[in-house]
Order: C-alpha cells, then sequence, then structure tokens
C-alpha cells in the first residue's frame, strides 16, 4: 500500500493532481477541497490510499490521514465504492459525516450526489458502529453537513486558482454559476461543489 505522496505538485486538473515522487509524476484523485489547497511548483504531502482493480490501479489523495480512514471506512459499507466515498468526503468533513452517521442525519447523506432516502437509510444502519464518535468536535458543536472548507464560492474560487485561471476569471466562472449553486441550497441540500467547479470550467472554456 501507498500510505502517502510527498513531492512538488507538478500538475492540476479537476479532479487530479500530478505529485512528482522521485522523478515519478503520481496521478492523485482528489477532492476540490483537497485540490484548493495544492499549488503547482509547490511540495505537498498528501495520505494517500490504492485502490486495486484488475483493469486499473487508482491512487486517491487527501488532506490527512484522518480522511483517508474514514474514506476506508465508507467503503466497508455495501454499494459503496471508492467514487462514492469520495463523494461524501467532497460533500462533508470526516467529522460531519461521523456526526450525521451518530445522530441518524439522513438529510445530511440524502445531500451527497448519488445517495438517496433509501441508501442514505442503509449507510446509516451500516456505518453506525464504524465510523466512531467526531474527533475534532462533540456531536452539537459542530454542525451537521458541515462543508469541507468555510463556503463553496472560497472552496470553488481556491479550486480554479490553483487550476492557473486568474482571480478575475475565477470570479466570474463563481458568479456564473451562483444560481445552481443557490437553486440546490433553496431545495434544502448542499451546493454540489464538483459539479460548480465542472460548470464553473466549461463557463471558462466558453469565454476563451
Amino acid at each position: 500500500m501507498i500510505a502517502f505522496v510527498s513531492g512538488p505538485v507538478a500538475a492540476l486538473a479537476p479532479t487530479t493532481a500530478v505529485i512528482e515522487v522521485g522523478g515519478i509524476g503520481m496521478a492523485v484523485q482528489c477532492t476540490p477541497g483537497t485540490l484548493a489547497g495544492l499549488r503547482i511548483g509547490t511540495d505537498a504531502r498528501l495520505a494517500t490510499s490504492l485502490v486495486v482493480r484488475e483493469d486499473s490501479l487508482t491512487l486517491y489523495g487527501f488532506a490527512d490521514d484522518d480522511e483517508r480512514q474514514v474514506f476506508e471506512l465508507l467503503q466497508t459499507a455495501s454499494g459503496v465504492g471508492p467514487r462514492l466515498a469520495q463523494a461524501m468526503l467532497a460533500t462533508h468533513s470526516p467529522d460531519a459525516l461521523r456526526t450525521a452517521v451518530a445522530t441518524g442525519d439522513e438529510k445530511a447523506l440524502t445531500a451527497v450526489s448519488g445517495v438517496g432516502k433509501k441508501g442514505a437509510q442503509k449507510l446509516l444502519l451500516e456505518l453506525k458502529d464504524r465510523l466512531g464518535d467526531p474527533v475534532g468536535a462533540r456531536i452539537g458543536q459542530q454542525g451537521v453537513g458541515t462543508p469541507v472548507s468555510s463556503s463553496w464560492r472560497d472552496q470553488l474560487q481556491a479550486a480554479l486558482i490553483g487550476l492557473g485561471y486568474a482571480t478575475r476569471e475565477a470570479d466570474e466562472a463563481v458568479t456564473a454559476v451562483t444560481p445552481q449553486a443557490e437553486a440546490a441550497i433553496a431545495g434544502g441540500g448542499q451546493a454540489p461543489v464538483p459539479q460548480l467547479l465542472r460548470a464553473a470550467l466549461q463557463t471558462l472554456n466558453r469565454a476563451r
């Protein structure tokens, strides 16, 4: 198992960071929140989890060991693969997921793209004794559904700037996708940062 990768960031894409390790570029799948903290040319250390399939080897990267542990524990639930586990961590922080499971907060889980009402109920049952208690705050001190970053706007802007766009371009792209984010929030969910990032990139590509 590759526990972590450390080295300069060679490239960034909407879902991937390339970390140079001993002259080799390691492609690492990351959430927008993790990517937002990376800058090309700057050294980074990512905790990693290697997912082995018959036809592929995929390395997933995380801001810290706790996030990686939750990623792996989520996959012990039936029907949860690495992509869904990563989507859950893109929507909620590890402690927010622990709190959601500990308190039976179905709504917090249905805020994750790809998780419906029945799926959320099943996850709550299967994960109840696996994730443990929140480590950063006691239940009730941290709001369930707390996003990985302070706001979807900050997270999205940081991800775009990390991909090489100018601050002005990032601001314009965030403004362009704001109605989509507000519609999701008005419906009782979270702003879907991965989808918003893709929409923002499409807006920028049309403008060029």
